[in-house]
């Protein structure tokens, strides 16, 4: 220790003293999004040793499209799982949310703008109330939801009559998930990008600095934002060479990026976190601990709400089956998988991003294979167990170390 009780600073080469403190946050099961970058990697070789068209530059771009609905309710699905409880309810949301927007648009005539906004006010208000319920009568969130999902899908039935499909023609809802934008376009949004990137982490490092607390050693930082800096360009280049970059994209990582920020630099953000790692102690710390969970579910409804109608933008049309199958079991295993802990208070809102995108590629890889849907499933519950198990591993190991 210094003469200031700050811990001294590590006194090997840079290299070892960063792998030594990796190893460390390894064994006291801080593992982060190793596992899922490891696996996604992992996964792409194995379906490109298989089919090479797998890594195209138009099989990726149909990759990124196709995950924004169920990436954007994952978002909601994350915050949920930080708080420590779960919503079955939001692929029925997901359905009549769409099904609301899509009756209103082509039954009434509705503008694009307020049936979207009505859409999605559906899945404010269910999540609200679902959040009311469950914290008003202590009934677990398991249950509530539950009945949700029940609940909102006949309601689904009910909206949409005996039409078992409604077409969407209205150019500005088709364009959410149809709409390209030329290369030019895409090197400006990931040069913004980078830019903004290196300057906030120029920012935080002065900031700590000047408050005299710890960080990170600067080669660190910089290769973490040379790896993030190589992502944003590398996609960018793949997808100018095909149809540019896609809309939807880009609306998931506004979802995405906007919570991120308001989990990680909020008060909000932070009264989310100290609810999920233990309520009491939030309650006798004067968070307001009821409201705080009526408020996620209410994003998470709204979340699900947005997933719905980009997945109709999609499909060009909304159906019976809208939400059913797998988008429950995608939307949780996103976030699972991506990192998020089921027993709350750990995870982060891009784990929402990238275990998106391992479920998409599982699909997607699989889909090139011309497999089966029982293969589809079966491998989809295999990565989930594999995800839970490393949450339930890594718990271990905190609870080892008194993390």
């Amino acid at each position: 220790m210094s003469a200031a009780g700050a811990p001294s600073a590590p006194t090997g080469p840079p290299v070892v003293s960063n792998l030594q403190s990796l190893w460390r946050r390894v064994s006291q099961g801080d593992v982060g999004s190793l596992p899922v970058i490891a696996g996604l990697v992992l996964i792409w070789l194995v379906f490109y040793s298989l089919n090479p068209l797998f890594l195209s530059p138009r099989n990726l771009t149909n990759l990124v499209s196709q995950i924004a609905d169920i990436g954007i309710v994952s978002v909601g699905i994350v915050l949920v799982l930080l708080l420590g409880e779960i919503d079955l309810s939001v692929g029925s949301v997901y359905g009549l949310a769409s099904a609301v927007m899509a009756v209103l648009s082509v039954q009434y005539g509705w503008s694009a703008a307020p049936a979207i906004v009505a859409g999605l006010l559906v899945g404010t208000a269910i999540g609200t109330f679902q959040g009311f319920f469950f914290t008003r009568f202590r009934i677990p969130s398991f249950v509530v939801t539950l009945a949700g999902l029940l609940t909102w899908f006949g309601a689904q039935l009910h909206v949409m009559g005996e039409k078992g499909t409604i077409n969407l023609d209205d150019p500005t809802i088709v364009q959410l998930a149809g709409q390209f934008f030329p290369p030019s376009v895409g090197w400006t949004l990931a040069v913004i990008a980078v830019v903004v990137l290196a300057t906030d982490l120029f920012i935080r490092r002065r900031r700590r600095a000047a408050a005299g607390l710890p960080q990170a050693g600067l080669a660190g930082d910089l290769v973490k934002l040379g790896a993030v800096v190589a992502v944003i360009l590398g996609a960018t280049a793949i997808m100018a060479s095909d149809e540019g970059v896609p809309l939807s994209l880009l609306i998931l990582l506004g979802f995405v990026v906007g919570f991120d920020l308001i989990t990680t630099r909020t008060k909000f953000g932070r009264h989310i976190f100290a609810v999920g790692g233990n309520a009491e102690a939030a309650r006798r710390a004067g968070i307001s601990v009821n409201g705080i969970r009526i408020a996620v579910f209410a994003l998470c409804g709204t979340l699900a709400a947005a997933g719905g109608i980009m997945g109709a933008s999609r499909l060009l049309a909304v159906n019976y089956n809208s939400g059913t199958g797998d988008t429950l079991l995608n939307a949780i295993a996103g976030a699972v998988i991506g990192g998020t802990s089921l027993f709350g208070g750990r995870g982060t809102v891009w784990s929402a991003l990238t275990g998106a995108l391992v479920i998409g590629s599982i699909n997607n890889g699989l889909a090139l294979l011309s497999a089966a849907s029982d293969v589809k499933f079966m491998v989809t519950g295999g990565v989930l167990l594999a995800a839970v198990t490393i949450d339930a591993v890594a718990r271990q190991g905190r609870q080892r170390a008194g993390v």
